[in-house]
């Protein structure tokens, strides 16, 4: 569903043969792979397991990023990239910290982050998430959406601004069931799913996708991200 994101850093910042790209959160490595088709090296760091064999079944060099970043004896990348991990992250300024430090002096480091609630057709579905946590932690994947809320990270982890954009990505599946699994293994109703219940939630994701049903049974939300250029100050 990210894909018109990352296609759209990856062509602004001309990421090609002489790139070394590193992404943090990246999942199942689809990003790494697009760039890694761009003829750059590529690495990443994922925290959870099954995510994790989805890349290396990519071929792609990715570890699960225990390893603290000030232990990396010199930084390598000249893009480092928080596509996923970082929306809804508890502690952020840890995680642009630790991409700066991985980042070759006068290299970048891309964020991203949800847009506007109100220009996301999918706030209203994830909201299921948030309800349905009880008193748990539940992520708000709109967290960092404000105006200036992602430049605000940027000073403390030696950071500056570099130009930032803005980017259609919908949402798109054949049939609701589909919709309903593709969502669920965003990892953000997981606390959710522990409070209520798998089913209930399920059961609540259906109800809410129902707006966004088409008549030939497809579900398309329509969603705006953004992200953030910054460079490594040298």
């Amino acid at each position: 569903m990210l894909v018109p994101l990352y296609e759209a850093v990856y062509d602004r910042l001309e990421v090609g043969p002489a790139s070394s790209v590193l992404g943090l959160g990246c999942r199942s490595g689809l990003a790494l792979l697009l760039a890694a088709g761009r003829g750059a090296q590529v690495a990443g760091q994922e925290p959870r397991d099954e995510l994790r064999e989805l890349a290396h079944g990519r071929r792609l060099r990715v570890c699960d990023g225990s390893r603290a970043t000030a232990a990396v004896p010199r930084p390598a990348h000249s893009l480092v990239t928080v596509f996923e991990q970082l929306p809804g992250a508890a502690e952020s300024r840890t995680v642009v910290t630790g991409a700066a430090r991985l980042a070759l002096p006068g290299g970048h480091v891309v964020l991203a982050a949800w847009g506007p609630p109100e220009r996301c057709e999918s706030a209203p579905v994830l909201d299921v998430a948030r309800r349905r946590a009880g008193r748990t932690s539940a992520r708000d994947p709109f967290e960092l959406s404000s105006p200036g809320a992602l430049e605000d990270l940027l000073a403390p982890a030696g950071l500056r601004p570099a130009g930032s954009g803005r980017v259609s990505c919908p949402f798109a599946y054949p049939d609701l069931d589909s919709a309903v699994r593709g969502l669920l293994s965003t990892g953000l109703f997981e606390p959710a799913e522990e409070f209520s219940g798998a089913s209930l939630v399920a059961k609540e994701l259906e109800e809410a996708l129902q707006p966004y049903l088409r008549a030939d049974g497809s579900v398309r939300m329509e969603n705006l991200f953004r992200y953030l250029v910054a460079e490594r100050q040298r």
